[in-house]
């Protein structure tokens, strides 16, 4: 049995760890009740086997509890979603909503929870940058692969030449780890705060709750605006900043480790082009593994299953 002190500090494993200690209690008694009295030796031989054989199941119960916080810890259930406009002007605007939407249609589908944290529109249509939080079962498990540079070529709706038009988002997807290898020294932290937007009437914020956290060491920026206060809005921000820099050193690290070894699928790099979505030919493809699925609107509204499931038997575990 793992150290009791450490089981009994952790809430999933309190109770077992309290019932082993009664058992090991129940177990000490026993034996001296024997050096006392030998004539009881067969009672105490069974009273014995039935302890050890109760120790058993907790230990069974309380490894299954670990384990399962080991895999919570690798594939956690909460993830921050990141998607940028890239090359291509407003197209690019518009194909970034239409990932937000796929992401969110999908997430739907999966029964997470799906919500804004940031967002900056273009004034034509779609997103110039959108920040969303999901959470629920296997978040992280299926979303892992979406971390890129993703293509569209298509027809744009104000091309009047009919002309295909080549645009690019891209996606970053955070684990939000419950544990932390990361400190921030808060003098590198610059904070600042103003009004969340709104579109007026009731609903407008006229309060500064909105918060921008800039971390000068590296220049990464966070924003948060969804929340209704400002403490919300600050720890959620701190919160996404430790993930960032967290992914920052796991990625530091594995080049240290593999510097000559190359995994058939990335889930770090947003520079690298992993996925187009062509119109004309109704296909998306996915570069990393040479796989191409067809019925791009149906895939679009958040119908990945197949995909993502492709994309996780083909990975290195």
């Amino acid at each position: 049995m793992k150290d009791l002190n450490e089981l009994k500090n952790n809430p999933k494993t309190n109770f077992l760890a309290l019932e082993y200690q009664k058992l090991l209690n129940k177990e000490k008694e026993i034996l001296e009740m024997g050096q006392k009295d030998p004539q009881i030796k067969v009672l105490i031989d069974e009273e014995l086997k039935s302890i050890e054989e109760q120790k058993i199941v907790v230990e069974k119960q309380t490894d299954a509890i670990i384990q399962s916080e080991k895999e919570e810890e690798n594939f956690p259930n909460e993830i921050i979603l990141e998607i940028r406009a890239g090359a291509g002007g407003d197209e690019a605007s518009i194909f970034a909503e239409n990932l937000v939407n796929m992401y969110g249609k999908f997430s739907e589908i999966n029964e997470w929870e799906f919500k804004k944290i940031s967002d900056s529109k273009n004034p034509t249509g779609g997103y110039k940058e959108a920040v969303f939080e999901i959470k629920g079962k296997d978040a992280y498990r299926k979303m892992r692969f979406e971390t890129g540079v993703h293509r569209v070529q298509r027809v744009p709706v104000t091309e009047k030449m009919g002309r295909v038009h080549t645009s690019t988002a891209s996606v970053a997807i955070l684990p939000m780890r419950k544990k932390t290898k990361v400190e921030i020294n808060p003098s590198d932290i610059e904070m600042g705060f103003s009004r969340s937007g709104g579109a007026g009437g009731q609903n407008v914020n006229k309060v500064e709750t909105a918060v921008r956290l800039i971390h000068k060491p590296t220049g990464i920026i966070v924003r948060c605006t969804e929340e209704r206060n400002q403490q919300k809005n600050r720890e959620k921000a701190m919160s996404i900043l430790l993930a960032k820099l967290e992914v920052i050193r796991e990625e530091e690290e594995s080049k240290k480790i593999s510097t000559d070894r190359k995994q058939q699928i990335g889930t770090g790099d947003r520079s690298e082009k992993i996925r187009t979505y062509n119109f004309l030919q109704d296909r998306i493809t996915d570069h990393r593994i040479k796989k191409t699925w067809h019925n791009i609107e149906n895939i679009l509204a958040g119908n990945l299953e197949e995909l993502v499931k492709f994309l996780q038997e083909n990975s290195e575990s």
